[in-house]
């Protein structure tokens, strides 16, 4: 090739280069002042930028027309801000409003976190005069101090309900047995309908110590190896009343090697309660099975019943505290809506999960899968395959 046309090719790949360096740096720049700020911007009050570079909140600064001229990382990452703009009309409101009446205005307000999606981000939002020309916004993210509210109080308010029901039941029955002291019949009634509603009043006020103090702190943080083996065995064996009772035959298949991490008795306790569920929700001379795998690093239990099963909607919100798919087979056989979601938070402390998968009339099958404690890719699904989901052997 002529040397002429190389260089010639070589000098247009060279400007090319060169330009698209300008522009990523005056892209860099532009990005770099909405951060940051201009070294002078006029009106800006002197020492402003100092103090806003230290806060602890998201802040968005605006001019006269509601330009972004300054923003902090996190205003960009709740969504408050995208490039120049600000996102959401409320706060353009407030900006209004300030700039009207040179009032500091506060309010709390719940914003789509992004375009897509429905998640949300619940703000405390203060809006100012900053200078002579500038608004400036305090964005203080309480998504998670609200969250947790919210929960505390519909606990508060579901366990307030569901004591009623036991404790006015007692109440109850304590005046029939004082009105019929010479009735022995009715006396032996009354009294074996005490036990029940005291047993699941105990059952009642245990399950709730359980979910909070799971909720309150990281229980597995002075955890150690489990066998799930022995874990499983344990859980079977204390669910053993229940399912005689019943005539309901407990069968276990699989026997994997794999640990896990945490809290045995924890692990005890969540298994119990799927066992306990399953049992209680299958009609008698049945089977409840439990299938122990490991595959891929995770270790998974499988509990499959013969029960009268759940619909879509129901398996939605089968964790949820209180929530029962059938509230009066549930208070009949005593459960008290607390055990799944006490499954749920265990399981999730330790870093797994729970699903379940149910059709109407043809059982449950609630699976745990857990991390094991090597992190191996041992393959034991045929001695440890649960049985067909919704139907026993």
């Amino acid at each position: 090739m002529d040397p002429l046309v190389v260089g010639i090719v070589a000098a247009l790949i060279g400007l090319s280069f060169g330009a698209f360096g300008v522009l990523a740096f005056s892209a860099s720049q532009r990005q770099r002042q909405l951060l940051e700020g201009p070294a002078a911007e006029p009106g800006f009050p002197e020492g402003a930028a100092d103090v806003l570079s230290v806060l602890g909140q998201a802040f968005v600064v605006v001019d006269a027309v509601d330009g972004v001229v300054r923003a902090s990382p996190a205003a960009y990452a709740y969504g408050l801000v995208r490039g120049h703009t600000v996102v959401h009309r409320e706060l353009l409101q407030m900006t209004a409003k300030v700039r009207g009446n040179g009032v500091i205005l506060e309010k709390q307000l719940e914003l789509p976190r992004g375009p897509l999606g429905q998640g949300t981000i619940i703000v405390n939002v203060r809006a100012a005069v900053l200078g002579d020309e500038y608004i400036l916004l305090l964005a203080d993210d309480r998504t998670e101090i609200t969250r947790t509210e919210r929960i505390r109080n519909d606990f508060v308010a579901n366990v307030s309900h569901e004591l009623k029901t036991p404790v006015g039941a007692i109440s109850l029955l304590a005046e029939a047995l004082e009105a019929s002291p010479d009735d022995e019949d009715a006396v032996r009634r009354f009294a074996a309908r005490m036990h029940k509603e005291a047993s699941r009043l105990a059952a009642l006020v245990q399950d709730i110590i359980e979910l909070s103090r799971l909720q309150g702190a990281d229980v597995v943080h002075q955890g150690k190896a489990v066998d799930i083996n022995e874990v499983v065995a344990d859980a079977v064996d204390r669910s053993r009343l229940a399912a005689e009772a019943k005539d309901i035959e407990v069968r276990v298949g699989g026997d994997v090697g794999a640990q896990v991490f945490g809290d045995p008795d924890l692990l005890t306790n969540a298994f119990r309660n799927l066992i306990d569920n399953a049992v209680r929700y299958s009609p008698g001379n049945t089977t409840v099975g439990i299938g122990i795998r490991h595959r891929d690093g995770l270790v998974s239990v499988s509990v499959t019943d013969q029960g009268i099963g759940m619909g879509p909607e129901d398996q939605e919100r089968v964790f949820e505290r209180f929530y029962r798919a059938d509230a009066a087979r549930s208070r009949q056989t005593g459960g008290t809506g607390l055990g799944l979601s006490i499954v749920k938070h265990v399981v999730e402390n330790h870093g797994g999960e729970v699903t379940v998968w149910s059709q109407p009339g043809k059982g449950s099958t609630f699976t745990v899968r857990l991390p094991d404690l090597e992190g191996g890719t041992e393959d034991q699904s045929a001695a440890g395959r649960p049985p067909e989901q919704g139907a026993m052997a």
